[in-house]
C-alpha cells in the first residue's frame, strides 16, 4: 500500500469526509534538500471537508489531522500541506 492510500483511508476512518483529495507533490520539490530527489512520498497534500470540522478553528483541525497522521510524518513524510474545511465553508478547489 503507498503512503497516499494509507493517509486517504486513516483520513476517510477518522473524519468520513464528504469530499476528499490527497495529493502526491513530491515531484514539485526536486532538490529541496539534498535528499529529496522528486521521486517518491515525501510532500503530500490534504484538501478534505468533513461535518467534524464544524465549530473547530483552523488551528484544531490542522491538529487533528496531524495528530492522525503523526506516524507518516515521524517515518519520513517531509511535509503536509492541510486544506480542511467543514460543509458550506467555501474552499480555493
Amino acid at each position: 500500500m503507498t503512503l497516499q492510500s494509507s493517509i486517504e483511508e486513516k483520513l476517510v476512518a477518522a473524519f468520513a469526509p464528504e469530499r476528499l483529495s490527497v495529493i502526491n507533490e513530491s515531484h514539485l520539490h526536486a532538490g529541496h534538500q539534498p535528499d529529496i530527489t522528486g521521486a517518491g512520498e515525501t510532500h503530500m497534500r490534504v484538501r478534505i471537508v468533513s461535518a467534524k470540522f464544524a465549530g473547530m478553528a483552523r488551528l484544531a483541525r490542522h491538529r487533528a489531522i496531524t495528530e492522525l497522521l503523526k506516524p507518516e510524518l515521524d517515518a519520513g513524510l517531509h511535509a503536509l500541506a492541510i486544506e480542511p474545511a467543514a460543509p458550506g465553508e467555501p474552499v480555493r478547489w
